[in-house]
């Protein structure tokens, strides 16, 4: 048997991203390693970390029995503890060590991907600790290397890959977070629509509409005359999406037309990951 077509996007896509932070990470010299990324309290260490601790994980190899320091102020809830286990376990790991981890479990976890052949509906456990389908857990490994790649690129000042497979991948789940944002989180009203003209490496405009009973839609139709345009660049749509910047930081790189007060309730709770 062969993987299912429908889940060779994701590997393809988790797999450019991870060859991407390894040629990233390999030429680094140790305190390069420090080097703050905008994740509060994290390093280009504990990002490199993370993404290893996370495929190790879904390898199923054993969480790192460890107990967190209590002087960690960017770790405030449950979730982020565990996260954090993964990352100050190795905080104090050498260029060498980090590199030679990365190595292994790229190798390890690419040779999984190569054999997976269950369906795309099998219910997996994922990096999160919770159950989804396997589909979505492809999925969700493909957008967390991507992001945390854009994280490394960024503290490194090594641009690039805006447009790569991870960044479709990327783009297609964030879209579909959008009509929550808008319709619940920031509460639109009926029969509104909310247009999202986005430039730059990978294009696009999409127009979340909301329905007499206040639910959401997304749609890559034109509205005309939208209650609110909201135009930017890709790199910052998801800079804002994944909250690594806040919406008053770059006010003036986003491009408001219409409602503005609806526009900065959709800013305000633009950010739908942790």
């Amino acid at each position: 048997m062969t993987v299912h077509p429908s889940l060779q996007s994701s590997i393809d896509a988790w797999t450019h991203s991870i060859e991407a932070i390894a040629e990233l990470v390999t030429p680094l010299v140790e305190g390069e390693w420090s080097r703050a990324t905008d994740l509060p309290g994290w390093s280009v260490r504990d990002v490199v970390s993370h993404v290893i601790g996370l495929e190790s994980e879904m390898l199923g190899d054993p969480r790192p029995i460890h107990t967190l320091p209590r002087d960690l102020y960017h770790v405030r809830s449950e979730s982020a503890r565990r996260m954090e286990v993964q990352v100050d376990v190795r905080r104090h790991h050498t260029a060498p060590e980090m590199l030679g981890e990365l190595e292994y479990t790229v190798i390890r976890r690419s040779r999984q991907l190569r054999n997976e052949t269950r369906q795309p509906d099998t219910v997996v456990r994922s990096a999160l600790g919770d159950e989804r389908p396997l589909d979505l857990v492809l999925q969700m490994r493909a957008f967390d290397v991507w992001v945390h790649e854009q994280d490394l690129r960024r503290a490194l000042g090594k641009p690039g890959n805006l447009d790569s497979p991870g960044a479709q991948v990327s783009r297609d789940l964030l879209l579909k977070t959008l009509p929550g944002v808008v319709a619940k989180k920031a509460q639109a009203p009926a029969d509104s629509a909310v247009v999202f003209d986005i430039s730059g490496p990978l294009e696009f405009m999409r127009t979340v509409r909301i329905d007499a009973e206040g639910n959401g839609r997304i749609d890559s139709s034109v509205s005309l005359g939208p209650t609110v345009t909201l135009a930017m660049d890709w790199d910052l749509f998801h800079q804002l999406a994944c909250g690594r910047v806040r919406p008053a930081a770059v006010a003036g790189h986003i491009k408001i037309d219409g409602d503005q007060e609806l526009a900065a309730a959709i800013l305000d709770h633009f950010a739908v990951t942790p």
